[in-house]
């Protein structure tokens, strides 16, 4: 890409930043539909800025603190420990009357939360701030604990409280009776068991930093337990992929996703597995000149234009490709980026998703633009370009 290019991309960028930032200091989800704080994405965000704004980090995880769940509360899905899903600071319900505010529908949101102070004391050394939120992570800790157990195989499950709330909740939610992913609750989604797996350990080393070794010890044990169990349960000996999730009977929701992507950089995926994931995402069912698809084009409900069936969406890549640098994967972790800088310079901008037709890029136009998680996506790829 051309210098004047980048120069003009990197502007643009910083304009759809500026737009999103809230004065309280995260990043809003997107415009025009999303225009509020989402946990899961505001955390992403704030995760692609870290290198060049830590400081959005440290206000998006003191807004999360303040609003963590504190008593039980089945119409917001709220529980002692959990981070919001979403809210709206002028609204106490969902603007289509879904469910009151502050909203806990995720099952994602807690451990990204941790991972995040992880990444945030990696980057600044700022020990003050973990210190004096060192509460809030250990409430955190406990709802994972509450929420996965020895029974279930140490697994975060999903499963909503309130009929009107969110039937799937990882990031590829859906509204109301919606299960379009074909899972039946309670849900093991995939991801989620990668996202728990590295903030056991991230909250591990945070432990040793303030001198509790009973903690520590105790965190780095579950994760070995989590991680054994994950290889064995989700592993699909006959597809040599992880499963999208496991359904309440623990049986396997045998699908090719990009979901499993997101267990890379978390060190969940045993090393004899890491390359055979690696090497799916990017044969062609999968890949695109504009990124890797959400769904393979070989499933039988692929569809190019749904957003989680067959789109593809900036973060989702941007986090694929988190994995593929950490563990060596240099060539598909350009080719991401590269494909990401493709769709800039094709329409102009990066949205929330697109869909690839027969190799064609085809901007969805009920997509957000912009959206934090793609725009963000893309600032943090230009910026290492420097």
């Amino acid at each position: 890409m051309e210098k004047t290019q980048q120069t003009k991309m990197r502007a643009q960028l910083v304009r759809e930043i500026q737009l999103l930032k809230d004065r309280k200091g995260f990043l809003r989800a997107g415009v025009p539909n999303f225009n509020r704080l989402f946990g899961r994405d505001a955390i992403i965000a704030a995760w692609q800025l870290l290198r060049w704004n830590p400081g959005i980090s440290k206000a998006t995880l003191q807004v999360l603190s303040e609003l963590q769940g504190r008593v039980n509360d089945s119409a917001k899905e709220e529980e002692l420990g959990k981070i919001i899903h979403e809210t709206h600071f002028e609204l106490s319900w969902h603007p289509k009357g879904y469910f009151p505010f502050p909203y806990y529908g995720t099952v994602d949101s807690t451990p990204l939360f941790l991972i995040l102070f992880s990444l945030y004391f990696q980057k600044t050394g700022d020990w003050k701030f973990v210190e004096n939120h060192w509460e809030n992570i250990l409430i955190a800790l406990h709802w994972m604990e509450q929420t996965s157990n020895e029974d279930n195989g140490y697994f975060l499950e999903y499963e909503r409280k309130n009929p009107k709330g969110l039937y799937h909740q990882g990031w590829k939610d859906s509204f109301t009776d919606s299960d379009h992913l074909d899972i039946e609750a309670p849900v093991a989604i995939v991801e989620a068991q990668g996202y728990q797996y590295a903030a056991l350990l991230g909250v591990a080393d945070l432990a040793e930093r303030k001198h509790d070794l009973a903690l520590s010890g105790k965190l780095k044990t579950r994760a070995a337990s989590l991680k054994q169990e994950f290889n064995k349960k989700f592993w699909m000996k006959d597809k040599q992929f992880f499963a999208l999730a496991l359904d309440g009977s623990q049986k396997q929701r045998k699908a090719i996703t990009s979901n499993p992507g997101h267990c890379l950089f978390t060190g969940i995926v045993e090393e004899t597995y890491v390359k055979k994931v690696v090497e799916r995402l990017f044969q062609k069912e999968m890949w695109t000149p504009y990124g890797i698809r959400t769904h393979s084009s070989k499933e039988p409900d692929f569809n190019a234009k749904n957003s989680h069936l067959g789109g593809v969406w900036p973060h989702d890549n941007w986090v694929i490709a988190q994995g593929c640098k950490a563990l060596g994967f240099k060539e598909e972790y350009r080719m991401i980026k590269e494909a990401l800088f493709n769709v800039w310079s094709e329409i102009g901008f990066i949205p929330e998703y697109y869909s690839v037709v027969e190799g064609t890029l085809v901007p969805d136009p009920g997509a957000d633009y912009p959206q934090a998680w793609a725009t963000c996506a893309l600032f943090d790829f230009l910026e290492e370009t420097k």
